[in-house]
């Protein structure tokens, strides 16, 4: 008799631990949960993939100005300029002043002037 009420204890203990665990998977599959799921997971993904695009785009920073510096070290940009650049000069887009060529006789329509027909 004992062991009759044991092995029925047993199979309804088996019973309860079983139907629970149906229970708890069938609750994860619904739809509802399934898209939280997969929610949460694509915001931790996100998240890693950000911070380490972060990361990256620190660290080409921090190579480009170390680069630049050294290029500019190269090619002397960062030496002091000891004297006064000259001041920008204007030219004329057409005419040129000094040549008595391209000075527009009034008195006639013809111009020596060869960019004035194009």
């Amino acid at each position: 008799m004992f062991r009759r009420t044991f092995w029925f204890g047993t199979g309804v203990a088996a019973g309860v631990w079983a139907t629970t665990k149906v229970n708890r998977k069938l609750k994860q599959l619904t739809p509802d949960s399934l898209a939280a799921t997969a929610a949460n997971k694509a915001l931790d993904v996100g998240t890693r993939v950000k911070d380490r695009a972060v990361g990256f785009a620190l660290d080409v920073r921090d190579n480009m100005a170390q680069r630049e510096a050294e290029l500019d070290d190269a090619l002397g940009l960062n030496a002091p300029v000891d004297r006064e650049l000259p001041a920008r000069r204007q030219h004329a887009a057409i005419e040129n002043r000094n040549d008595p060529k391209s000075v527009v006789d009034l008195r006639t329509t013809y111009s020596y002037n060869r960019n004035e027909d194009h």
